[in-house]
């Protein structure tokens, strides 16, 4: 049975995400990616609405059966991991509103389900979501390449980390 994934990967400044329709890896039938920009001159608040907007009727256009989301890690920079935090919550709660499943992954996971090494560096990443994906080009910003590759890895995976 075919599933329609949206992947995002989280971020403040910058929001990626990726749909994909598909049975499988090998069977992708539709791909679509983009990005939710954000500028550091708007108030947070407004920032958080425009993604809350702009998530909101990509979601109402693909109807993703699932979302998987790239799991919030800690790192030495506690702003970036807040604000971070902030769009994930938007992602969450736009899940929730619309009664989509939501699962999460982490960076190490969503490489080794893509190229089978957990250290593969992002160029390595967007090669295979070309290849895979018979793609032209690799898909720009980086962060929507990131969206697509989290949409691959739960449509791959079997090992689903489930938020209750």
């Amino acid at each position: 049975m075919s599933k329609k994934i949206l992947g995002v990967d989280p971020g403040f400044a910058i929001l990626g995400w990726g749909f994909i329709e598909g049975v499988g890896i090998s069977n992708v039938n539709t791909v679509e990616w983009g990005a939710i920009t954000t500028s550091s001159k708007e108030k947070i608040e407004d920032r958080l609405l425009l993604i809350y907007k702009e998530l909101s009727n990509i979601v109402s256009l693909f109807k993703p059966d699932e979302i998987a989301l790239e799991k919030l890690f800690f790192n030495t920079n506690s702003k970036t991991v807040i604000s971070v935090g902030q769009s994930q919550g938007i992602v969450l709660l736009i899940a929730a509103l619309n009664k989509i499943p939501i699962y999460q992954y982490t960076p190490l996971q969503v490489k080794n389900s893509l190229t089978g090494y957990g250290v593969a560096n992002k160029k390595q990443i967007q090669n295979m979501l070309k290849l895979v994906l018979k793609l032209d080009d690799i898909p720009k910003p980086d962060d929507a390449a990131d969206g697509i590759a989290l949409a691959l890895c739960h449509l791959q995976t079997n090992i689903y980390d489930r938020i209750s």
